[in-house]
């Protein structure tokens, strides 16, 4: 269990902090919230106080023989400030220490998480560029806004991260701490989830690829710096904040997108698994059962090798190229002695190996596997979170990009 610091600055967004209020609470952690005056214009103490079930106050003078404007942040292991307005970051940015929230920030030695929210004019402006710029530099994690609507009739980037990635976000910093940026300035291409391959209107060829690994995968590279686009393949999951998303369907649109996307990148991660057959012909209706109980036949035709086509023409010098393995062995061999197999035949850097006998890591919040490298011996990855076992990818991804 982790002390949590939720920091609500004022901002509109501040009835979501509500939501990630309650997931951390549920899932045990000890959380204590101080909001800004104007926060509490939003939503009122008596709601935080219920929900977290402690006292709730925006002022240095409650309590004054507790010190709470120094204790709060001294006995914190996490810090997150959601919603993050343009005025919150101004004040951390410069030091000032007007109210609990400021304070606190001063005197916390743990990592420290911003999740902003404001219009986009506001978020693109020159001053709030310099203070995210300054918050980073001091080792503060700033999470990229999200794009869609605002108050009013306003759309663009600026918006609040659903409270489901923040909190994703923040189990990963309290797994592993703070992120080093070290994919900072760099572009990353991740794929994620499962293909499908339409029969009918109704009925497609697919697979048990929930997508949660790629996820993890683009979300801790953006916490680690990098400009993170995805791939994503009929996943249902919440897509990370800070991240650009491109929907595709079918094997044959992931590979356009992946295509597209690949000339700029300096990794490429493919998580995705595509369906590794399409139907050669599609029908325009559903395919009804026959009255005989004969079933109909369906002539399959092999989907492109998207990994094999990126390792064999790289187009960026040095590009790191990572593919993934789903294996579950067979009369011909061994799991890693497949695995292997592949990676010769595929011609990329790195393979992650996943053993996936009885169904084992679909749809599972955890993970194990193996990285076999081009130029290296086995790293085995003991199972732990997505999140973690994304890392390890990237650790070995970050250690090849200056090579």
């Amino acid at each position: 269990m982790a002390r949590v610091v939720l920091g609500v600055s004022g901002g509109i967004a501040a009835y979501k902090a509500c939501e990630l209020l309650r997931r951390f609470t549920e899932s045990g952690h000890d959380v204590t919230v101080v909001p800004t005056a104007a926060a509490l214009e939003f939503v009122g103490a008596p709601t935080w106080a219920a929900l977290s079930g402690k006292p709730v106050s925006s002022e240095v003078w409650d309590d004054v023989h507790a010190v709470p404007h120094v204790k709060i942040g001294q006995e914190a292991d996490l810090v997150v400030v959601a919603p993050a307005t343009a005025d919150l970051l101004a004040k951390a940015a410069h030091g000032q220490a007007g109210d609990l929230l400021t304070n606190t920030l001063l005197t916390a030695r743990c990592p420290v998480v911003f999740a902003p929210a404001m219009h986009t004019e506001m978020w693109e402006h020159p001053a709030t560029t310099a203070n995210v710029a300054t918050l980073r530099e001091r080792g503060n994690v700033v999470i990229e806004p999200a794009e869609g609507r605002l108050t009013g009739k306003d759309t663009g980037k600026g918006r609040l991260p659903e409270p489901a990635a923040i909190f994703e976000f923040c189990l990963d910093v309290l797994d592993r701490g703070a992120p080093s940026g070290d994919l900072a300035g760099r572009h990353v291409l991740v794929s994620a989830g499962g293909t499908r391959e339409p029969l009918d209107p109704v009925r497609f060829l697919g697979n048990r690829s929930s997508g949660l690994q790629g996820i993890a995968l683009a979300r801790t590279a953006a916490a680690r710096g990098a400009e993170v686009t995805l791939v994503a393949a009929n996943v249902t999951v919440p897509t990370p904040a800070g991240v650009k998303v491109v929907q595709v369907a079918t094997t044959a649109e992931l590979r356009d997108a992946m295509l597209e996307a690949a000339p700029s990148a300096d990794a490429i991660v493919m998580a995705a698994a595509p369906a590794d057959f399409r139907p050669v012909a599609t029908s325009g209706h559903k395919i009804k059962k026959a009255a005989d109980g004969s079933a109909p036949s369906i002539e399959l035709a092999q989907n492109p090798d998207i990994l094999k086509e990126l390792s064999g023409d790289r187009a960026k010098a040095r590009q790191v190229i990572v593919g993934f393995a789903a294996e579950t062995g067979d009369e011909t061999g061994t799991v890693l002695e497949l695995a292997t197999a592949k990676l010769a035949r595929k011609g990329c850097d790195l393979l992650v190996v996943n053993d996936v006998s009885g169904g084992a890591v679909f749809g599972s919040g955890e993970n194990e596997a193996v990285i076999l490298a081009v130029d290296g011996g086995p790293t085995p990855v003991p199972r732990g979170s997505k999140a973690r076992v994304a890392h390890a990818i990237w650790d070995q991804v970050a250690s090849r990009l200056d090579r």
